[in-house]
């Protein structure tokens, strides 16, 4: 059986995509990135909860202030993306659940009372959305960048508040040279999925 999704955009979206380290300095404007949201906030989570919070880096001043907290290698990327996205897990998003999951209003005090399950059910499922934010900067024609080499506190008390927890760094553009390093191999089929 074959995918029923156009093999170009199969290649578009994961054979021919890579994480991009150069960009070019052509802008990403916020209609694409509106275009991006408005794609990938249909992808599942559990519940509708949608902790995912995204904070965009645009300002000189604020895009310095990020690449402090940046590992060594990862500076130079972050420093020349035309676009940064600071991707985050709200650990408050219980808030919104009454709006976001009519069926079972209750499911905010039910479920999400506490703040350690909050926690651990925000960053599995923010970590979700970030791999549809990922597929969907490649839907627009653009490179993504991912990265968690950086100081995850320090960007938490830089950019966000103790009710969000840091998932990752995202540099957004078009590929610049040199973009890509040699793809690295995959696992077999046979090594990763177990029939029982």
């Amino acid at each position: 059986m074959s995918l029923v999704l156009d093999p170009a955009a199969q290649d578009l979206l994961f054979r021919e995509a890579r994480t991009a380290n150069t960009f070019t300095d052509e802008p990403v404007t916020e209609e694409q990135v509106q275009a991006i949201y408005d794609l990938v906030k249909y992808g599942p989570t559990a519940f509708n909860q949608s902790p995912l919070r995204i904070t965009l880096v645009r300002s000189p001043e604020a895009r310095e202030r990020l690449v402090k907290h940046m590992a060594e290698g990862n500076r130079a990327k972050t420093a020349t993306a035309p676009l940064v996205a600071i991707l985050s897990a709200d650990n408050e998003f219980h808030e919104e659940l009454p709006a976001l999951f009519p069926a079972f209003p209750q499911a905010k005090d039910a479920f999400f009372a506490e703040r350690p399950v909050r926690e651990g059910s925000a960053v599995m499922n923010a970590a979700l959305q970030a791999g549809y934010f990922i597929v969907g900067v490649r839907a627009a024609g653009l490179a993504a960048g991912p990265m968690t080499g950086l100081d995850f506190e320090g960007v938490r008390k830089e950019f966000l508040d103790d009710d969000h927890t840091p998932l990752m760094v995202v540099n957004i553009g078009r590929p610049g040279p040199d973009a890509w390093y040699p793809r690295s191999p995959r696992l077999a089929y046979e090594d990763v999925v177990t029939t029982v």
